[in-house]
């Protein structure tokens, strides 16, 4: 029994270890930042928002590079509102976006999946006629070719189908009238969150981020 203890004291303090040491590796790795790419125009302007815990790319809905609701239908949303100027888009765990209504409702059973990656993943995308800034939500002026880099990273993460199209998941869980989801690509786990996911399109578009970070308050850290 004595021994049975031992490893039981021996595994729960290898947990508070782990976890102390995941939070500590976000604070200081999230501190370290990326310089943007330096002598860039101010073409267009793109914005970062947050809820509280998960971070979108919001973006202007047509441009020369990309027009999102050739592919992104506004038939997909329950609104099917086609007057829209901005499209929010975020990555990540698909558990959590159809089946946890908020934060007070998360299942241990899909909080466990997301956490080691056993689950799928989804974009969520939202239309939006306007967007306001304020504390969540950060503006930032990017060249075309920084726009470009960005662009293809979040399309190269939508799932296809056979005929090259991004694959809409039917759900009535969405989030308002003017939302969708859709099958994505890629591993949610908590070495690569919603927010690390958002922090690395930002650093393969040549501009400002972490190092690495998990949670949002990275991010809003470099666009006060």
């Amino acid at each position: 029994m004595k021994k049975l203890f031992k490893i039981i004291a021996y595994f729960l303090s290898s947990i508070i270890v782990f976890i102390i040491l995941y939070f500590l590796a976000a604070n200081i790795l999230s501190r370290i930042v990326i310089q943007k790419e330096k002598d860039f125009s101010k073409d267009l302007a793109i914005y970062i928002s947050t809820n509280g815990m998960h971070t979108d790319l919001i973006l202007p809905l047509k441009t020369e590079t990309i027009d999102w609701s050739k592919e992104i239908k506004y038939t997909d949303t329950k609104g099917k509102d086609n007057i829209q100027k901005y499209i929010a888009l975020g990555w990540g765990d698909k558990g959590f976006y159809l089946d946890v209504p908020d934060w007070d409702h998360v299942k241990p059973s899909i909080a466990f999946k997301a956490a080691f990656g056993l689950s799928t993943t989804a974009i969520h995308a939202t239309y939006l006629k306007e967007v306001v800034e304020d504390k969540d939500c950060k503006k930032i002026m990017i060249s075309k070719e920084q726009y470009n880099k960005l662009v293809e990273f979040i399309k190269n993460d939508f799932q296809l189908d056979g005929n090259g199209h991004i694959i809409n998941i039917k759900t009535e869980k969405t989030y308002g009238s003017n939302d969708a989801f859709y099958e994505a690509t890629g591993t949610y786990q908590m070495f690569y969150t919603c927010n690390t996911w958002a922090n690395t399109a930002l650093k393969k578009s040549g501009l400002k981020s972490c190092l690495w970070t998990p949670f949002q308050e990275g991010i809003f850290r470099l666009y006060k």
